[in-house]
């Protein structure tokens, strides 16, 4: 694979989860026995199941009431909360889900090849020390502790901040380092310490808050973060995951966004592209996301 290869990539196999149809802007999956239909603005085609079926299969299905939040309608009996595995020849999550207002529910799928791809640099790196950013519910973080790093966790709810915590525990791992902070602030100060990270990982929303109300805007605040977050590196053995769901943002943007503060060798091993799921039914592949990577 070369730096200008662009791939899509798909999560391996997993029991507790799988993308069962999609389109009519909506995706109906299954995360352990539960199925969901949730909103889905990349889903411009027409579902290979019918209505009813949908229905039929479905527990809850999420319905938009404004712009940001919405209700989940029963269709089925389900719990608000409900546990699932994420297991892997070499490590295993434990996760916690649970129904939100916002239709997310606690993980990301496509992101299990990020979570692969983190275990296996920091097995590489001796004592690897990372930094997760916008880190959520810790999936990535906990990927990176089963395989015996230093991971320090930062998200700016301090909310998310305990679910990761649950997420930990559920795993049966620890110390992990929860930081509940604003990305950018958190960073600067990173950068006056001389702090180095062996593995950045690196999932910003479209718009956000910190906790103090610090505003983040991705187009506009982007290309300041990479600026200050990159020297954070360490010099000679890294890896650096970035993801973007902003649908604006191709993974070409997101290539001339590093490379204007990383070395022209990292090229030999990056890796750029889509993140996808594929549908059980429709056999069609769901785009859900643009990705960048790389490793010395």
């Amino acid at each position: 694979m070369t730096a200008n290869t662009i791939e899509c990539f798909f999560p391996p196999k997993w029991s507790d989860y799988a993308l069962t149809d999609s389109g009519n802007f909506e995706k109906l999956e299954r995360f352990g026995q539960y199925f969901l239909i949730r909103p889905e603005p990349q889903a411009v085609w027409q579902p290979t199941l019918p209505p009813r079926e949908w229905e039929r299969r479905a527990n809850v299905r999420f319905e938009q009431k404004g712009s940001h939040s919405g209700v989940w309608r029963t269709l089925q009996p389900m719990p608000e909360r409900w546990e699932i595995n994420y297991e892997r020849p070499d490590y295993k999550l434990q996760l916690r889900l649970a129904l939100t207002t916002f239709k997310h529910i606690g993980v990301f799928p496509e992101q299990a090849v990020n979570w692969d791809y983190t275990f296996h640099h920091c097995r590489r790196i001796k004592d690897a020390k990372v930094l997760n950013l916008f880190a959520y519910t810790g999936a990535a973080s906990l990927a990176a502790r089963a395989a015996g790093a230093n991971i320090t966790h930062v998200d700016a709810v301090r909310q998310i901040i305990q679910w990761g915590k649950e997420n930990m525990f559920l795993s049966k791992l620890d110390d992990v380092r929860w930081i509940v902070d604003d990305a950018l602030k958190f960073v600067k100060r990173e950068n006056r310490r001389g702090q180095r990270y062996h593995g950045i990982i690196l999932d910003p929303p479209a718009f956000g808050h910190g906790p103090e109300g610090e505003r983040w805007h991705l187009d506009e605040h982007i290309d300041l973060l990479l600026r200050e977050l990159l020297p954070l590196l360490n010099p000679e053995k890294n890896f650096f995951v970035f993801n973007c769901y902003s649908m604006g943002f191709s993974p070409v943007i997101l290539r001339s966004l590093v490379m204007s503060y990383v070395k022209a060798q990292a090229l030999k091993n990056m890796e750029l592209g889509e993140l996808c799921l594929f549908e059980s039914e429709g056999k069609r592949w769901l785009p859900t996301g643009v990705f960048l990577r790389f490793w010395n």
